[in-house]
């Protein structure tokens, strides 16, 4: 029965162990160096960074006799003590259980006595800002002017409240949260040490759940590696920590890309058989939704994602606008779980908040039989409109009016009012704009791109428009966009023209009434250029 948890066996024994926190072994080790070492250093952050080991390694180091390039050699007589926890002249104290004033002048009482055996007399205080207020009234003394051979450590994960009288004395150190994959790395190498099999997988979810603090990472593989009978796997640590396997939510954002409801549940409560926590599902959701999102806008970062293969197929198949409208709702869904009937409930009307706000594509089908009872039916984004009239344009609120120049032979629909049915979103809809109709034929449309506008062209707007313009006009076709020179007004320059024209008739309009020429006459008024602006139809 002499095991000894991974926490205390892998603690590390000198600078160049210490995981991280490169920015604060860097200064100590060259101040170490070039025997510039301060008299009070005050290490803070929270738990598990590092802040009593990296304090301890400096005391062995202040002391050893046989200091390396600022690394303590790890052999010597002062070096084994240190370890051992038995060097008379490091006084470790506990600043929690000794908060008295009383306590703190008796530990202060020894400092003016030369150090036994080394050559500085340490005093390491953790949890520093447990001390009462008369307390550090009473070690402010000692540190505004302390003996030669006394120097003090000072360990903290609450800095704000240590009064700011010691602050200013103290060399301040603020260690950081390790990344998620610097703490993976690092109990992958101590399992391979140990020669205990594991699952990256299972490392990656017990490196989360650490949030950043690598003792807590320790603890939590040993809980692992017990609850696996010797082993890290993924599935055993996910039912540990009542979390879920990253791949066992693949089919759940699937799902969502699809938009169909049942599968969505169905996926969701497979996980809940699992005894998924509906907390982490949601996290890791967030998690896959960020990495798709890159993807879309930074494909370059898919080659540098373990399941580069996956990512970029959903970046493929979702559009960018429900991704981020699904992360959205999902970080805002996570407020809300604790306010549910319970939090698998709360899950899963999360994820079908996410299908029932997801735009609908053009010409895409709704429910369209929502008048029983005497109620007016809902008209669904992207549904034709059942009353009468000229198709309506959502941007600019105005009647597309057939143009000649629109249609080519053959009678076809002129391009501005199929763009306008089709209702695209963003930069598809850009696309459209600035392009005119050369052939509709069954199979086969031919669209000709402004050449001024050629960066528009990409292979997912084109796919875009492509699958609207199916969608529009219920019959499979291919589309090619060609670039070149114009002959025909686009739905842009129709609508630049009627913005001139609707802007010239106004400023007519205010030149020719005669209230305005009244007002000018009698006050020798005048008309500001630019300030007069066409009413819309509805103001």
């Amino acid at each position: 029965m002499s095991y000894q948890a991974l926490a205390r066996k892998w603690r590390p024994r000198r600078f160049s162990e210490i995981a991280g926190q490169s920015h604060v072994v860097r200064a100590l080790r060259n101040a170490l160096i070039h025997d510039r070492v301060h008299h009070a250093y005050l290490f803070t952050g929270t738990r598990g960074v590092g802040k009593t080991t990296i304090a301890r390694i400096l005391a062995k180091a202040l002391n050893c006799g046989r200091l390396d390039d600022g690394e303590p050699c790890g052999r010597c007589d002062v070096c084994v003590a240190v370890d051992e926890g038995r060097f008379a002249d490091l006084i470790e104290v506990d600043a929690a259980s000794r908060t008295r004033v009383e306590d703190t002048r008796e530990l202060l009482e020894n400092a003016q006595y030369a150090p036994s055996s080394g050559r500085y007399k340490i005093y390491l205080i953790d949890e520093v800002h447990m001390l009462s207020g008369h307390s550090f009234n009473a070690l402010l003394k000692t540190l505004e002017e302390p003996p030669p051979h006394v120097k003090f450590l000072l360990a903290t994960t609450d800095p704000q409240k240590i009064p700011v009288t010691v602050l200013s004395r103290c060399l301040q150190f603020n260690l950081t949260k390790l990344p998620q994959s610097r703490i993976q790395d690092h109990l992958g190498r101590i399992l391979k040490a140990e020669s205990i099999a594991f699952e990256e997988e299972g490392l990656k979810l017990l490196a989360r759940s650490a949030d950043g603090s690598l003792r807590d990472a320790l603890s939590l593989l040993d809980q692992a590696i017990v609850y696996g009978g010797g082993e890290v796997r993924a599935k055993e640590v996910a039912a540990m920590l009542g979390g879920v396997v990253l791949h066992s939510l693949k089919g759940v954002v699937e799902a969502l890309a699809t938009g169909d409801a049942a599968l969505v549940m169905h996926e969701t409560r497979r996980l809940f058989a699992d005894a998924a926590d509906p907390a982490e599902i949601l996290t890791g959701l967030l998690g896959l939704l960020h990495r798709i999102a890159l993807a879309q806008q930074l494909p370059e970062t898919a080659s540098q994602d373990e399941d580069g293969a996956w990512v970029v197929a959903q970046a493929r198949a979702m559009i960018p606008e429900d991704v981020q409208l699904f992360y959205q709702i999902g970080l805002m869904g996570r407020k809300d779980l604790p306010w549910a009937p319970d939090p698998a409930t709360g899950l899963e009307m999360v994820l079908l908040r996410m299908l029932a706000f997801r735009p609908l594509e053009a010409g895409g089908e709704g429910v369209s039989d929502r008048g029983a009872g005497g109620r007016r039916p809902v008209q669904i984004q992207g549904e034709p409109s059942s009353r009468p009239g000229p198709a309506l344009d959502e941007d600019r609120r105005e009647a597309v009016i057939p143009d000649a120049a629109g249609s080519a032979e053959n009678g076809m629909e002129p391009w501005s009012s199929l763009v306008a049915r089709m209702k695209l979103p963003g930069m598809a809809r850009e696309l459209a704009h600035h392009c005119v109709l050369e052939k509709l034929e069954d199979d086969r449309c031919v669209l000709i791109l402004d050449q001024s506008f050629e960066h528009l062209l990409s292979e997912r707007l084109q796919a875009r428009l492509a699958q609207a313009l199916v969608e529009c006009l219920k019959r499979p076709l291919r589309l090619e966009i060609r670039t070149g020179s114009v002959d025909r007004e686009t739905p842009a320059d129709q609508h630049r023209r009627r913005q001139a024209e609707r802007q010239a008739r106004a400023e007519r309009e205010i030149a020719e009434d005669e209230t305005v020429k009244a007002i000018m006459e009698t006050f020798d008024a005048k008309v500001v250029p630019g300030t007069i602006r066409p009413v819309e139809d509805g103001e």
